[in-house]
């Protein structure tokens, strides 16, 4: 399917644009045509170029994101994107689609874009007809200039590699260029994050301790500071 929707990514952070570059990258649909550091970089992409949606940072240097939607005469649709969650109430006044807060899972992501193309692309479906969006099963990853499809529920867990990450399947590994901590919030809610170097399925743990997860034979370590949040997530699936 061709990309239909042109989008603007707006943020002073560059983890936080290339994040949001990354989610996007899994709809065909959209097409990100710039992403800006600020609202007045913005500003001057909208004078020349027609755009429909906007993924938008709040607390921004200049000029706030509520400010930039405030002066614009006919805003696109706006899916503000922020750490912070006092302007909820301020930014739904500005009939926004969505309000996402950092960090920003895929599967958040995904039911804020699926809002957006249900308001502004698909026709309404009789209601006897209309089924929710399913999450994805699965990712396509670059590898050695091939996509390959990787479903989810066959990954073991996930290895940084500094600027690349090694996904340990069922049936073997693959290699792709990409920082774990992108990485990270493209993965379905019941994998976990135990250690700066590791990403786990929760799903295929066979022990853990205070200091390892157990996957088959492998034992992974848990890093210090992940140590309270792991043991609660993993207490919680006793």
């Amino acid at each position: 399917m061709s990309a239909s929707v042109t989008c603007l990514i707006v943020d002073d952070e560059p983890l936080a644009r290339d994040i949001i570059q990354s989610h996007v990258e899994q709809f065909p649909q959209l097409e990100v045509i710039a992403s800006c550091q600020h609202a007045l970089e913005a500003f001057e992409i909208l004078k020349n170029r027609s755009i429909d949606l906007i993924f938008l940072d709040i607390q921004m240097p200049v000029m706030t994101g509520i400010e930039f939607v405030r002066n614009l005469p006919q805003p696109p649709a706006i899916i503000f994107t922020t750490a912070y969650r006092d302007y909820a109430v301020e930014s739904y006044e500005l009939d926004v689609i969505d309000y996402l807060l950092k960090p920003i899972s895929f599967s958040r992501f995904f039911k804020a874009v699926n809002k957006f193309l249900d308001t502004h692309l698909r026709p309404p479906a009789p209601v006897e007809q209309s089924i929710p969006p399913k999450l994805p099963d699965h990712l396509f990853l670059n590898v050695n200039k091939k996509h390959v499809k990787v479903r989810f529920a066959e990954i073991q867990y996930v290895e940084s590699l500094k600027d690349y990450i090694r996904i340990h399947l069922e049936g073997g590994t693959v290699v792709t260029k990409e920082r774990i901590t992108v990485f990270a919030q493209k993965l379905p809610e019941y994998f976990l994050r135990i250690h700066r170097s590791f990403i786990v399925n929760t799903q295929k743990i066979s022990a853990y301790t205070a200091q390892d997860v157990e996957i088959g034979a492998k034992e992974i370590p848990i890093g210090g500071s992940y140590r309270s949040t792991v043991a609660q997530v993993l207490s919680n699936q006793a």
